[in-house]
């Protein structure tokens, strides 16, 4: 029964490519019309074809982490492509749509993020090993999408890019207080304190980054003007010219989403302004993928932009700028997958096979996603008063000392 309910899944689903499926029982079946996008894949596990109907994001993200679900000429990014490129193109049935209603059910209870939970669930990801992320960012070690004016860009200068772009949005003047947070590995404080004069209070929920963002600063005789913190963000009590986070607001959790805008309105001076950078989805607003909230990000979510924006009025916040960046964030994972691959035998090392499969299959997932499924970055410019920023996005790019030549990239 269960393999027969799995074929009518994928005779829905599969409309682009081809798809071809050996079962347990040794049946083979292809499904799709066919083309330059074609993907065998074998199944060894007799009860994987249930857990699929029941599941499907969870199972065969787990079939491939366990082998069980066995990609021919292990073409993992090929079926990510075929099964993303399909779910993008709104080719469905009602065993996903059912477990996408049940995600949104389940969002509001998954995404309850009192600080005791947040840092539980920070730990769970940002507090592995530092020598795994070494492994595939950049020298400066930013974990969010970079900025990629060309094709040919080198990630370490797309993630310059992103800084210098988010500075030139801040406007900042020396000696202006600034609070980052989710400040991660400290790249964007120091870099705001040491190209820009300003004072930097950085602020994480991760053990492992503070120590290291605290050891930078010191290092680079930063540590008097920016200062990491191993708190949450709404304990900090001080006031700010501005505020910056970067790929912090995914883990807020929508229950805490007029919380988080209020804490932003109420830290900043009266002409103070705020930079929030966040995955965004192109969508109505849904749940997150169970397979990534167990394994990945728990406490997670991409928001809509209606749901961001619904929470920055309530906060009596102004929007002054919103910037969308397409494609950016799947280039940058497209970096980060090759750069983890190269260096494969020395994650092995830190960890086992399993481990390296399930980061594979979420880097992967994460660039398809972006590539085929509605998925973005959204920049909120925010701020207390009309006029804290120039009429026109010219001052952006009128300064070369920002950039000036990201005004081709952002026509």
């Amino acid at each position: 029964m269960w393999n027969r309910l799995l074929d009518r899944l994928l005779v829905d689903l599969i409309r682009i490519g081809q798809l071809e499926v050996t079962y347990p029982d040794g049946t083979a079946r292809r499904y799709g019309p066919g083309g330059d996008l074609q993907v065998s894949v074998t199944m060894t596990d007799p009860a994987l074809a249930r857990r699929i109907i029941m599941g499907p994001d969870m199972a065969v993200g787990e079939a491939y982490m366990n082998e069980t679900l066995v990609i021919g000429d292990d073409d993992l990014r090929g079926f990510l492509r075929l099964i993303l490129r399909n779910r993008g193109a709104g080719h469905t049935h009602w065993a996903v749509e059912a477990n996408l209603v049940l995600q949104r059910w389940m969002r509001h209870i998954q995404q309850y993020n009192p600080a005791s939970r947040a840092r539980r669930n920070v730990a769970h990801h940002y507090d592995l090993s530092g020598q795994l992320y070494d492994l595939f960012l950049d020298e400066d070690k930013q974990y969010s999408c970079a900025y990629f004016i060309t094709p040919d860009d080198s990630l370490e200068q797309a993630q310059a890019q992103k800084k210098a772009h988010i500075a030139g949005k801040l406007l900042l003047e020396p000696g202006m207080r600034v609070l980052d947070i989710g400040c991660g590995w400290g790249g964007m404080a120091l870099t705001l304190a040491r190209d820009f004069g300003a004072q930097v209070l950085g602020v994480t929920l991760s053990a492992e980054q503070h120590r290291v963002a605290t050891e930078r600063a010191k290092a680079e005789g930063l540590d008097d003007k920016v200062e990491f913190r191993l708190c949450d963000y709404r304990d900090v009590k001080e006031n700010f010219d501005r505020i910056v986070s970067v790929g912090m607001f995914e883990h807020v959790g929508t229950p805490h989403y007029n919380e988080y805008f209020t804490h932003v309105r109420d830290k900043l001076t009266e002409n103070g302004i705020a930079l929030i950078h966040t995955i965004g989805r192109t969508s109505p607003p849904g749940g997150t993928s169970p397979w990534i909230q167990k394994y990945i990000f728990p406490g997670g979510y991409v928001p809509a932009m209606s749901e961001a924006m619904a929470a920055i009025e309530k906060a009596d916040l102004i929007s002054t700028d919103v910037e969308v960046w397409r494609m950016h964030y799947a280039e940058t994972l497209r970096h980060w997958y090759e750069r983890f691959m190269s260096n494969i035998d020395a994650a092995r090392a830190l960890y086992d096979e399993r481990f390296c499969r399930m980061w594979r299959y979420y880097l992967t997932a994460s660039e398809m996603t972006f590539r085929y499924n509605r998925q973005v970055v959204f920049q909120f410019q925010l701020s207390r008063k009309l006029d804290a920023v120039p009429l026109s996005r010219d001052y952006l790019y009128r300064d070369g000392s920002h950039d000036g030549h990201l005004c081709a990239a952002a026509e």
